[in-house]
């Protein structure tokens, strides 16, 4: 009887690190399309999402969680209570760690940010040590490093006993993500897809559109405005004529953030939409009229309806 090589195999790989580490570059890069939003601030992925990868026969089902880190408010608990769950459930987990942040701890220059990124990531392999579960390294944004530095690194973190593997890679340049995949692909379990071949992302379209244009806020003012914003799509009407017609509300807490959302005579909102639009016309392949408000609402942060429609547990 002739062995069977086509043999399909599914299943999902949770993507965990501190904030700004990468995953949501690393899970675009796999996919081969934009799934997370991507800024340079951190923090900017809220709930888990899945990005659908294909390498052969294996559907790999690509979470990126949001960054753990040391949570201070409802939606920070809400955030890291929901990184760990899309870890437990998959059939493998990957650690990503900025390597250049540890590096630059290590010599006494790291930035604040850079800081707080390693002692994140030292939560998590204290998390790790507790569970018992081991995972996969992933040393990322290699670029530019001796690989003798890489490898003294990669043994320390080996040390610690978490770690079944560890790859080295650049999720910016695609270094190394090839060799990671087809470890990934080794840890699906054979069986049926789970999705369409022709689908990159399990994401409802409005989910989608809320985050491009929360993405296009943060690139535009991320240094006027902390994360005191956030997007909701409060209609999305498919037109006759094929267009889609969407309304967006995009909540700030204060009158001053308000104004820099706005900008002078309504030039950064206006900025934003239509970055936000091109981008939707591209994903969606249509023509996207949309319309964008601007409102205060001090508590945003704590309505039990954020966190629903974000797939977020409230009662953390």
């Amino acid at each position: 009887m002739t062995e069977n090589t086509t043999t399909t195999r599914a299943g999902f790989a949770a993507i965990i690190g501190a904030p700004n580490a990468g995953k949501s570059t690393l899970v675009n890069r796999m996919v081969g399309a934009k799934v997370s939003i991507v800024t340079q601030k951190v923090q900017t992925t809220r709930f888990p999402v899945r990005g659908v990868a294909l390498s052969g026969n294996a559907q790999i089902i690509l979470v990126d969680t949001p960054g753990i880190f040391s949570p201070r408010r409802r939606l920070d608990r809400a955030m890291v209570r929901s990184a760990w769950a899309g870890s437990e459930e998959a059939e493998v987990t990957v650690h990503l760690v900025d390597v250049q942040a540890e590096l630059a701890d290590r010599a006494r220059n790291a930035t604040p940010a850079e800081h707080r990124a390693v002692q994140d990531v030292q939560t998590i392999i204290e998390a790790l040590k507790e569970s018992g579960r081991k995972v996969i390294l992933a040393l990322n944004k290699i670029d530019g490093i001796k690989r003798d530095t890489l490898l003294g690194v990669a043994k320390d973190f080996f040390d610690t006993g978490v770690y079944t593997d560890v790859f080295m890679i650049s999720a910016e340049t695609g270094a190394g993500v090839d060799d990671l995949m087809a470890k990934l692909v080794e840890a699906m379990p054979e069986g049926p897809w789970l999705y369409p071949e022709d689908q990159t992302a399990d994401l409802p379209a409005r989910l989608l559109a809320a985050e491009i244009t929360r993405e296009k806020i943060y690139l535009r003012v991320h240094e006027e405005l902390p994360y005191a914003a956030t997007v909701e799509t409060t209609s999305f009407e498919e037109r006759a004529d094929g267009s889609a017609r969407i309304e967006q509300t995009i909540y700030v807490e204060r009158d001053g953030q308000r104004a820099i959302v706005l900008g002078k005579g309504g030039q950064v909102l206006k900025w934003i939409g239509q970055a936000s639009r091109e981008e939707l016309q591209d994903i969606l392949d249509r023509k996207v009229h949309l319309f964008l408000h601007v409102k205060v609402k001090e508590n945003w942060a704590e309505e039990r309806g954020l966190f629903s429609d974000m797939g977020l547990d409230f009662d953390v």
